[in-house]
Order: structure tokens, then C-alpha cells, then sequence
């Protein structure tokens, strides 16, 4: 009998992982393909194959309980990005900007939920303090993919979520107060919960520079990767564990974790291994959101649900805008920052849970506001794309972010100040020649000032900015820009309106050669093409290979490097000439014999 139920488990659970993973992969492909982002089609799948949808699955409360780790999973990678000097350089935007925002919101949200509702004042304080509360998980990886957590933009959003998800506590402790469960009287009181966190925190810290760091050092010396993600694991898991002992918030603890490990050699070590687990469990995490909305309850009511959707991304963009401005952005970017953080939260779905228990609001209510969440996180895709533009507007009056308008005329202008632009501007200035700097990332142009480099904001692939930059002048155009989209349609209007310019272009790979070829530029390089030719020779003398042989296997690749690119470009594909290169069988030295012919 425990032989056939441990069979039935595995086949349950072997079946709803397909169901799951593939209604995950479907949906999420599908999503992306639009622009509308992984976040919903994790939710869209959810639904469909949970027990309101499909009913294909079923337990996603357990389910959703057990990917929570992936919120705690991404606020201890979050931390890890965080050196403690840092966190108190932003202590004003984090207590302040922080606090505003959620006290803020929270009470206008109330407000609206109390008047517009039959609700009671306890159950709409449950229901409008967690809806202050943005998505951690859908804003802060676009903000890391993009680059854009270290400007001063991405500090002023993420100070704001960090703050958020410390105040998931006295939430917590608002909620516990307000209960009408009997069962929860015997819980401790909020003066004691806050001391709770105090003492874990610095337990935490303790832990981590006594203990964690050496342990890691350990690790290293013995060289065993697996253990790296052992550890790693046992250290979130372990953060997450006493915060939850406690009755406090997981990932307040994981993120403490992770900050005490920002400065550590092991770092991106850490970070690497726990990654894949923590994009797994977050997924799973959606998924089972969308599993526990009760589509019944949202059908029943679809304009309410529309309705106070619209109502909560609207009230939040215009209260986070107001306080970002006071704060020191511009209106533009402070619109963005309104428009990003405009959502509900995930952690809303975690303490409507908890309302759910105290007796505070109903299920039905509990799924309604859940959908009211997911709704409003639907628009965020779209509301980023319009947050991305206000973020890198530029008023007149912007003395961070200056025009190229402002800069002497020069001999060259470089697009791109990266770690490509800067090779290739040090160079030209070095001899002499006067170059105007263009980047369109404002915390590339923070770090180089620090540098006295003065770089001018815009985007160089526009005709009018570049004319502006004194493209009518300038003898060379270099785009440095790590973007393969820009091909000869794109280039082709630029070299028109600066005919006197040579244009330069750096590539990602033969692909984007290939779609310059139209075009008659005075260089195209690809970005690694040189330093990886260095390794390759650097990688024959460490293995003891003669000089003599090195400059022969160097030269003879390069030719037939060069071969091969003349024939891909006449014939319009990659697969041109692979006979010229060089694989296991094939050598330079056989070739040279005559015995290296592909079998």
C-alpha cells in the first residue's frame, strides 16, 4: 500500500511538472515574442492549467508556499550587488523616499478601497497597506539586464523596493493587530517582533563575518565547485529560516545575507551557482500565483477588477512621481519611476494570505485583489517601455546629463563610451585629435566625470543629435555601441547627411559584417576578434609551441579568416567556406602535408 501511494505521488508529481513546465514554456515564448514579458505568461499558465482553470493541476497553495524561495532567492542576490558603504550612502532615499512612498500609498489606497467598497476599515487596511507594495521580481531584473541599477534612476527605484520589502514586518505585525482570529492573540506583540528583527539582523551579520566567510574560504582552497552551491543555498536558506522562526520576513533575511557577502572574493562565485535556482523557483513562484486565482470570482466581477486595476496603477504613478520629484529627479524621470513601480507586488499575494487567516477579508476577497495585483502587473511591460523613455529625458536645466549641443567641435566623434569607445577615443586623443564623446547610459556618464571625461548624453544614431554634435565637421564617425541592429539600413541615412565622414563601426560578430557589406565604411571590427587572436597565441607559448610556429599559425588563420569572410559576404551566409577552418583532425601543420581532407 506505501509502495503504490509513493508511486501514485511520483506519477502526480511527474505529471503536473510536465503540465506545468510545458504550459510555462508555451506561454512564456509567446509572451516574450510580443514584448509583454516572462512574469505573465507565468501567470497566464497558471490559471489555465490550475484547478480554476483546466483544473489539470491542483495544491497551488503548497506549491506557492514552497516557491516563495525564489522571492527570497532574488533578494539575496540583490544583496549580494550591495556593499554595505553603499546602502548608507542611499540611507536618505531608502528611510525617507522609501517610507513616504509606502505610507503614502498605502493610505490613499485604503482610502479608496474604504469609500468605494462595503468593506470595513480593517479589511481595507489589509487589503490597501499590501497593494503599496510594487513587483520586486518583475523591476529589479529588468533593471539589472538593462544595466540601469547603478544610475542614479536605478538607485532612486531600488531604494523604494528595498524599502518595500523591509516593511513587509510591520505589515505583517498591522495585519496580526487588526485579526479577529482567536488563534492569533497569542502572538507577540509588534514592539517585540521589531526587536526580533533588530537581534536577527545583527545575528546575521555576526554570522556571516565570523562564520560564512571563513567557511568560504575553506571551500576555496579544496576547489570543489558543488560545494560553492551547497553552501550558497545553505546560506539563504538558513537567513530565511531564523527570519521565519521568528515570524518575520524571509527575505529581509536573505537579503541581509547577501549583503554581508558583497565584498567577498567568493561573490560572483555565489551568485553564479544560486542563479539557476533562483530563476526556476520564480517561475514556479507566478505559476502558482496564477494556479490560486479563483477565475470564477474575477469573471463574476470584471469591471471591478478592471476598474481598481486602473485605479491602483494610476494613484501609485501619481503619488511615486510627486515624492520622486521632491527627491530631486526631473518630472520626466520622475514619471518614469511612477510609471515603473506603478503595479502591485508579489508580496501582496503573501499578505492578503495572511488577512485571509486573521479573518480580515473573505477568499473571494483574497482573489479578487489577487487578480486586482495580477492585472495591474500585466501593464507593466507596456508601462516600462514608457518609463525607459521618460527615464532618459533630458531638460535643458539638466546639469548631470549635458547636451552635445554644449561640446566643442572636433576632428572624430565616438558614440559609445564603454570599455570599446574608451580604447578607441584615448587613442585618437593621444594624438591629438579633438573627439566628442556621445553615450545614451547616464550611469556611464556619472563614472566617467569621476574620471574629469566629459561625455555628452544622446543617442548617436540619430542624425539630427549627431549634427547637433558637429557631424557637418567631424572627419570621423566611430560608432562604439554594442548593438547589433545597426546594419546598413540604419547607417546608410548617416553616411548621406556626413558625406565628408568615414564611418566606423564596431561589430558583434560575422553576422552583423555580413549586414554591413552594403555599405562603403572605412572600418568594421569585431568587438573580440584581436583579443581573442592574443589568447590563441599567449595559449601556443604557455603550451611550449615555438615562436616561429605561433607567427605561422597566427598568419595563416588570419588569411583564411579573411578568405572566408570575402566568400560568406559573396555568397550571403555563414555556412561559406567552412572548409577553411580549422578542427579536430584538421591542423595547420596536416594541411601543410596535404593529409588534413574532411573524411
Amino acid at each position: 500500500m506505501d509502495g503504490h501511494s509513493a508511486t501514485s505521488a511520483t506519477d502526480i508529481l511527474l505529471s503536473e511538472g510536465v503540465i506545468l513546465l510545458g504550459a510555462a514554456v508555451f506561454f512564456v515564448m509567446l509572451f516574450r515574442r510580443f514584448g509583454l514579458g516572462a512574469v505573465l505568461g507565468y501567470l497566464v499558465a497558471g490559471a489555465l492549467v490550475g484547478p480554476y482553470g483546466l483544473g489539470l493541476v491542483g495544491g497551488g497553495e503548497s506549491k506557492l508556499a514552497i516557491a516563495e524561495i525564489g522571492i527570497v532567492l532574488l533578494l539575496f542576490l540583490v544583496g549580494l550587488e550591495l556593499h554595505p558603504a553603499r546602502l548608507w550612502r542611499l540611507k536618505r532615499d531608502i528611510f525617507a523616499l522609501g517610507l513616504a512612498q509606502v505610507v503614502i500609498c498605502g493610505c490613499a489606497l485604503t482610502g479608496i478601497i474604504f469609500y468605494s467598497t462595503g468593506f470595513t476599515w480593517g479589511a481595507a487596511i489589509a487589503l490597501g497597506l499590501p497593494l503599496a507594495l510594487s513587483s520586486t521580481a518583475q523591476v529589479l531584473p529588468g533593471l539589472k539586464s538593462s544595466g540601469r541599477i547603478n544610475s542614479p534612476f536605478g538607485e532612486k527605484v531600488f531604494s523604494i523596493l528595498l524599502f518595500q520589502d523591509l516593511s513587509i514586518v510591520p505589515l505583517i505585525t498591522i495585519i496580526a493587530a487588526l485579526s479577529r482570529n482567536p488563534a492569533d492573540a497569542g502572538g507577540p506583540p509588534g514592539w517585540m517582533m521589531a526587536g526580533y528583527t533588530v537581534a536577527a539582523i545583527a545575528g546575521l551579520v555576526l554570522a556571516g563575518r565570523f562564520i560564512l566567510r571563513p567557511l568560504l574560504g575553506l571551500v576555496g582552497r579544496m576547489g570543489e565547485r558543488e560545494l560553492f552551491v551547497v553552501v550558497g543555498l545553505f546560506t539563504v536558506l538558513a537567513a530565511a529560516a531564523l527570519m521565519h522562526a521568528l515570524h518575520l520576513s524571509t527575505a529581509l533575511g536573505a537579503f541581509v545575507a547577501g549583503v554581508m557577502l558583497a565584498d567577498s572574493p567568493y561573490r560572483h562565485e555565489i551568485e553564479s551557482d544560486v542563479e539557476p535556482f533562483r530563476s526556476i523557483l520564480l517561475g514556479l513562484f507566478f505559476l502558482a500565483v496564477g494556479m490560486v486565482l479563483d477565475l470564477h470570482a474575477v469573471a463574476a466581477n470584471p469591471l471591478f477588477v478592471i476598474a481598481m486595476a486602473a485605479i491602483l496603477v494610476a494613484t501609485k504613478a501619481a503619488v511615486i512621481a510627486g515624492l520622486a520629484r521632491l527627491f530631486g529627479m526631473n518630472w520626466q524621470q520622475a514619471l518614469g519611476a511612477g510609471l515603473l513601480l506603478s503595479q502591485g507586488g508579489e508580496f501582496g499575494f503573501v499578505l492578503f494570505t495572511q488577512a485571509q487567516g486573521a479573518l480580515l477579508i473573505a477568499p473571494q476577497a483574497a482573489s479578487l485583489f489577487s487578480a486586482i495585483v495580477t492585472f495591474s502587473m500585466a501593464t507593466t511591460p507596456f508601462l516600462m517601455l514608457f518609463a525607459r523613455r521618460f527615464e532618459f529625458a533630458r531638460t535643458k536645466d539638466h546639469a548631470d546629463l549635458p547636451g552635445p549641443e554644449d561640446a566643442p567641435r572636433g576632428t572624430a566623434i565616438i558614440v559609445g563610451y564603454g570599455r570599446f569607445g574608451q580604447t578607441v577615443a584615448q587613442m585618437l586623443m593621444g594624438h591629438g585629435f579633438g573627439v566628442v564623446l556621445i553615450d545614451k547610459k547616464p550611469a556611464q556618464i556619472e563614472v566617467s566625470s569621476r574620471f574629469d571625461m566629459k561625455v555628452y548624453y544622446g543617442d548617436g544614431t540619430r542624425i539630427d543629435l549627431l549634427r547637433r554634435s558637429g557631424g557637418d565637421e567631424a572627419r570621423l564617425i566611430a560608432f562604439c555601441i554594442d548593438d547589433p541592429s545597426l546594419d546598413a539600413r540604419a547607417l546608410q541615412p548617416i553616411a548621406e547627411a556626413f558625406p565628408q565622414a568615414a564611418l566606423m563601426v564596431r561589430a558583434f560578430d560575422r553576422r552583423q559584417v555580413l549586414s554591413l557589406q552594403e555599405m562603403d565604411l572605412a572600418g568594421v571590427v569585431r568587438e573580440v576578434y584581436e583579443s581573442a587572436i592574443c589568447m590563441g597565441v599567449q595559449a601556443m607559448e604557455a603550451l611550449g609551441v615555438p615562436s616561429k610556429e605561433v607567427e605561422e599559425v597566427e598568419r595563416q588563420y588570419r588569411q583564411n579568416d579573411e578568405q572566408r569572410m570575402a566568400l560568406q559576404i559573396e555568397h550571403g551566409t555563414l555556412l561559406a567556406a567552412k572548409d577553411l577552418m580549422y578542427r579536430p583532425g584538421k591542423s595547420m601543420r596536416l594541411l601543410s602535408r596535404g593529409d588534413g581532407e574532411e573524411a
